[in-house]
């Protein structure tokens, strides 16, 4: 099932066990520009880090962790700590917050290089994050298709998120589905994705 660009955020885009909301374009075309400049020039990217069997993995995708204070998030066997807000990263969480409604004391970015990058199935369902919390996704640059799978029946649902994009996803929606975002050769430019989160520790 495709659902491409919904913009009522009232829509759950799951069928059943979990809700995701997308809101669609929620900047201009100049201000998500002048974000996305922004996160490729001055965000302390790094090499993001796995180790899966036993054997250290690193990825072509970049990523950073910031928050309200130095929380230490382990996912993937490895653990990372918040750097400080800065001021345009707390700007686009007090708008994520204001359109969702929702609070946040953190953010995991991802930097995508282009089409070949990006993520597997997966669930956000770490020990270090609020159960069942809301996860607030900005996305900047390039549009993505990001796909859903039921972890028991494996239906799909999918949506494209486009340039200055927000999309969240709550309740149990990280205990019965998972979701990545598939390569593709369609995309050649880079895309920022904020994950703003909740860890309670």
């Amino acid at each position: 099932m495709d659902l491409f660009s919904s913009s009522d955020q009232t829509t759950n885009l799951l069928p059943h066990d979990g809700t995701v909301n997308y809101y669609g374009v929620v900047f201009t075309k100049a201000q998500a520009d002048l974000f996305l400049d922004y996160l490729l020039e001055h965000i302390e990217w790094k090499n993001d880090e796995a180790i899966i069997f036993g054997k250290k993995i690193i990825t072509k995708r970049k990523v950073a962790w910031y928050g309200d204070r130095a929380f230490e998030y382990t996912y993937s066997n490895t653990t990372k700590q918040a750097l400080q807000w800065t001021k345009e990263l707390l700007e686009l969480k007090t708008i994520v917050e204001a359109k969702t409604g929702e609070t946040f004391n953190s953010c995991l970015l991802n930097l995508y290089h282009d089409g070949s990058e990006g993520m597997a199935w997966h669930s956000d369902a770490e020990k270090d994050l609020k159960k069942n919390g809301a996860i607030g996704s900005l996305s900047f640059g390039s549009e993505r298709k990001f796909a859903f799978k039921h972890k028991q029946s494996t239906q799909t649902v999918s949506v494209l998120l486009e340039h200055g994009s927000l999309l969240v996803m709550k309740g149990e929606t990280q205990t019965h589905w998972l979701h990545r975002l598939p390569p593709t050769k369609l995309s050649k430019k880079p895309r920022v994705n904020l994950t703003f989160r909740t860890i309670e520790k």
